[in-house]
């Protein structure tokens, strides 16, 4: 009874050491400085809002698929499997162990020769004797908790599992936003493929009419020489752009998990380059609870507070409670009767006395890695928010770019389509024309560019914001 009382004292005076953790409280601004627009969109299947079933196919599948985010969740596995073990620690260890040992006892064992009739001074053994002993038992051993050592250790594997959970969804953000960007590069090489293909055949039908012209004596034969050169130009375009969007296809054949070639059947070209949905990017303080990547850090810094005070436990005494009943024998017949019984009970206590300085430089180290840990935080915090303001003021930026080039482009075919009528009615020469068509060609090209960037540039706002995941169904 009066054990009992003690132990229940040792428990009751058990306390955790090493600081407590609370999630810091960083400052934001109110606001972006690049959008005013407060509202926040559900970006969880942002993807969707392009309206491509082919393109939330790709995402949909490379989520379930992709390598990185099966390589993300293997990692959850072992974290939660690091978290159990770390668990165990507070929970008694029971050991079962038999054994069977043959022994001789020594007939050089004594200094003195024993008595006859003795038995040799051995309990009953005679000298030069062989026996054998059975032994079957359990061996168990409990150390208490009472400076909260376990405590600490598993409140550091939890958080560790934590920002494995949120390092697998700030893939799921990368995979989706890489799908995308694949997929829209892919549709703006095919939007180029077509471009170039319908360039060539215009360029053709050009060449007929300059070859006319100089048949009937209107012009030299230098201009269909030059025409020719021009339709070749054309035609060379469209092999290198052939190359680069098979390139994607491979590309997204690999982030679906699958083999380069795989969707090469799938992805054919598409009649028009997808317009991109508005993303209101809401307001910055939503951002530490969207981004996976600032969960993530804030659950590393928890961490390596928590092995603070695993550090400074080890500063204090360990209390441990062993017990080892058995069932001892020198005959297997008896092993199982009760005589055969022993017990043996006891409790210990480790204090370090001097170590050389090494527990208290731990504890250094860990806040040292606290404190690394803190930094890494608020850096994550700063990049997002400059992912964030980057993204915004590039998506603006080629809004205002794509109405100007559209404009320009919509002059520059209507100069070259009068440079045109002009060289039929020999008001002007081929150089003329051909001034007039590389203007138009070079427009063409940079609003084909400036709308694929544009929508990419939805891509890369939308990741900025953290978007791309989901909670879990409760």
């Amino acid at each position: 009874m009066k054990r009992t009382a003690i132990l229940a004292a040792l428990l009751l005076g058990a306390c955790t050491v090493g600081p407590d953790y609370a999630e810091p409280q960083l400052a934001v601004p109110a606001n972006y400085l690049e959008s005013s627009a407060s509202e926040t969109a559900s970006l969880d299947r942002w993807w969707q809002g392009f309206g491509d079933a082919q393109l939330t196919s790709l995402v949909d599948r490379a989520l379930t698929t992709n390598l990185d985010i099966e390589m993300a969740t293997a990692r959850i596995r072992e974290a939660r499997a690091l978290e159990q073990v770390a668990g165990a620690g507070a929970y008694p260890q029971v050991a079962a162990e038999a054994s069977v040992t043959r022994q001789r006892i020594s007939e050089n064992a004594f200094p003195v020769p024993p008595t006859p009739g003795t038995g040799g001074g051995g309990g009953g053994l005679v000298l030069g004797e062989e026996f054998t002993t059975w032994r079957v038992g359990f061996d168990a051993s409990w150390e208490l908790d009472l400076f909260g050592r376990n405590r600490r250790e598993r409140e550091a594997a939890a958080a560790r599992t934590g920002s494995a959970i949120w390092s697998r969804r700030d893939a799921e953000v990368s995979v989706a936003a890489e799908v995308a960007n694949a997929y829209l590069r892919l549709r703006t090489f095919q939007a180029r493929i077509a471009n170039a293909e319908a360039e060539l055949e215009r360029q053709l039908r050009f060449e007929q009419l300059v070859e006319a012209r100089a048949r009937g004596g209107l012009v030299t034969g230098q201009d269909l020489e030059q025409q020719k050169s021009e339709r070749a130009v054309a035609a060379a375009e469209i092999p290198a752009l052939q190359a680069q969007a098979r390139a994607e296809i491979h590309a997204l054949g690999v982030l679906t998990g699958r083999s380069p070639d795989a969707l090469a059947a799938e992805l054919a070209p598409a009649k028009a380059q997808l317009v991109p949905p508005p993303i209101p990017a809401g307001v910055p303080s939503e951002l530490l609870r969207r981004r996976p990547d600032i969960r993530a850090a804030e659950r590393e810094l928890a961490a390596a507070t928590a092995d603070i005070g695993v550090a400074v436990a080890d500063l204090y005494p360990r209390f441990s409670l062993t017990a080892a009943p058995a069932l001892v024998s020198t005959a297997l017949g008896s092993l199982l009767e009760w005589g055969s019984r022993s017990v043996s009970a006891g409790a210990a206590l480790d204090w370090p006395i001097f170590d050389g300085g090494a527990r208290r430089a731990n504890i250094e180290v860990q806040s040292a890695r606290q404190e690394q840990a803190m930094i890494a935080y608020r850096g994550t915090v700063l990049t997002g928010l400059q992912d964030v303001e980057d993204a915004l003021g590039q998506l603006a930026g080629n809004q205002r770019k794509l109405a100007e080039l559209e404009q320009g482009l919509s002059t520059a075919a209507r100069a070259e389509e009068i440079s045109r009528t002009r060289y039929r009615g020999g008001l002007v020469t081929l150089a003329d024309v051909l001034v007039a068509r590389q203007r138009r060609l070079s427009l063409e090209e940079q609003v084909i560019e400036i709308r694929g960037a544009l929508a990419r540039d939805t891509v890369t706002l939308v990741k900025a914001l953290g978007g791309g995941w989901q909670e879990p169904v409760q």
